[in-house]
């Protein structure tokens, strides 16, 4: 199958977005944003071989890798071939796929595949939440959420309001999200080029938000914008996926607040939440924990081996890899 690869448009999104819910898929890549949002950051491309999928391409430095196709699961064995097929006839490498869903790697029975080695990305499991327990914050399990909700509540009384953006914002919010980096970059120069990537990737949904099927909203105090929350719908899981939440570090409950409004107003329906992974960062999977996950969409990496047709020069490097894998 002739697969012809190309940088996705954001004309396209509409286009695109009902592939991400055609099989079951509870990670947070069920949902067109990360796409579009860290493109940049990864060289992102994509294709659509005849309309049944959606194939997606990245690149990390020399390195490719890809998505598990976005499909029918009826037709994802057909497609993950496709894929590998595309890796090693076209790119000469082995088949990659980071992020890969537990569905997909159950459907496709990968880990009793000798040809492959599946390894679970512990650190980047997603935390899925009760949609109606986030909205309500109601019992004893949230009762400190509701405190700091109420606290909130009571010190702007008056002054604050939640305001959904139907079409970004977009001077007020590339004002707020130009502050919000701006402080994180400065705490965190190991972090820089990701956040410039997801800065970059914010600007350009932002700039084409009437093209793009997303919610958004913010919070405002004293009519300042002083959070922000961009997240999408998967239809077949009846789950908000949560992409994007920024709010000013100086204002006690702004998170919890920004939190709760934004699936009451936007995703009242949604049965559960996907608020995405913690990437290893204790302080950031406190905070998740703290919101009594239900369950978490685990993700894994499925590298395949035994490849003849690798660059000779690389065979060295993907040996070694191999075995690092194989070792863990």
């Amino acid at each position: 199958m002739d697969l012809q690869f190309h940088k996705p448009e954001p004309s396209e999104a509409r286009q695109i977005s009902p592939y991400y819910s055609m099989r079951p898929n509870k990670t947070c890549d069920s949902g067109m944003l990360d796409t579009y949002l860290w493109a940049g950051y990864y060289n992102t491309q994509i294709a659509t071989p005849d309309d049944r999928a959606l194939l997606i391409l990245m690149k990390d430095g020399g390195e490719f890798f890809a998505s598990m196709p976005w499909c029918r699961e009826e037709d994802l064995a057909h497609y993950f071939d496709v894929l590998k097929a595309y890796f090693n006839e076209v790119l000469k490498k082995p088949l990659k796929i980071y992020l890969a869903d537990e569905e997909a790697v159950t459907a496709l029975h990968l880990t009793k595949n000798p040809d492959f080695i599946v390894k679970e990305e512990f650190d980047l499991k997603d935390y899925l939440y009760d949609g109606e327990k986030m909205r309500t914050l109601a019992g004893r399990k949230y009762h400190q959420k509701r405190n700091q909700v109420n606290k909130f509540s009571r010190e702007y009384d008056g002054r604050w309001e939640y305001k959904s953006l139907h079409s970004l914002d977009h001077d007020n919010v590339t004002a707020f999200l130009d502050d919000w980096f701006s402080r994180r970059i400065l705490e965190e120069n190991n972090a820089l080029d990701s956040l410039e990537a997801e800065l970059l990737g914010l600007k350009l949904i932002s700039d084409h938000s009437d093209e793009m099927p997303f919610k958004a909203g913010c919070i405002k105090i004293d009519g300042k914008i002083e959070a922000v929350t961009i997240g999408s719908f998967n239809k077949l899981e009846k789950m908000a996926i949560i992409s994007v939440e920024k709010g000013n570090p100086d204002i006690d409950g702004i998170y919890q607040v920004i939190n709760q409004q934004f699936l009451i107003h936007e995703f009242p329906d949604a049965v559960i939440v996907n608020r995405e992974d913690d990437v290893g960062l204790p302080g950031l999977r406190q905070a998740k924990e703290s919101y009594n996950p239900i369950g978490y969409a685990r993700k894994y990496m499925v590298l395949q081996k035994n490849f003849a047709g690798y660059e000779k020069e690389l065979t060295d490097q993907y040996e070694k890899e191999i075995h690092e894998y194989s070792e863990d």
